[in-house]
């Protein structure tokens, strides 16, 4: 289980809060649609999402040739609100609303099965 150090300690990297707050939004994504939200590298991304995961953040699955993020529904009850505010302050900033609008603009989505 997570501890409030674990939680806040991942959740203090722009890079990582960003992630969260977009998977917090959008329920699950992939890689290559986090890569184009936030118009950040691939290994980078992928270095974040995987400090999330192990920390207990984050759940990965397999959908074919996609791995999807999502937050894990284990996280203590505590967990949840803090995610919640984090979203609702993300969602006051122009950056959370600058990420979604690259992910809506995306031309390849994994759901049209041609991610890119």
């Amino acid at each position: 289980m997570i501890t409030p150090a674990q939680f806040f300690k991942s959740l203090s990297d722009d890079t990582r809060l960003r992630c969260i707050t977009l998977l917090q939004k959008e329920g699950k994504l992939c890689v290559c649609e986090l890569t184009t939200a936030l118009d950040l590298s691939q290994p980078k991304i992928s270095r974040h999402l995987a400090q999330l995961r192990q920390c207990g953040l984050l759940l990965d699955s397999r959908e074919g040739q996609w791995v999807y993020y999502q937050i894990s529904p284990k996280l203590p009850d505590w967990a949840f609100p803090i995610l919640e505010n984090a979203l609702m302050a993300a969602d006051k900033s122009g950056q959370l609303k600058n990420d979604l609008e690259r992910l809506q603009n995306m031309q390849c989505r994994p759901e049209a099965a041609a991610c890119c």
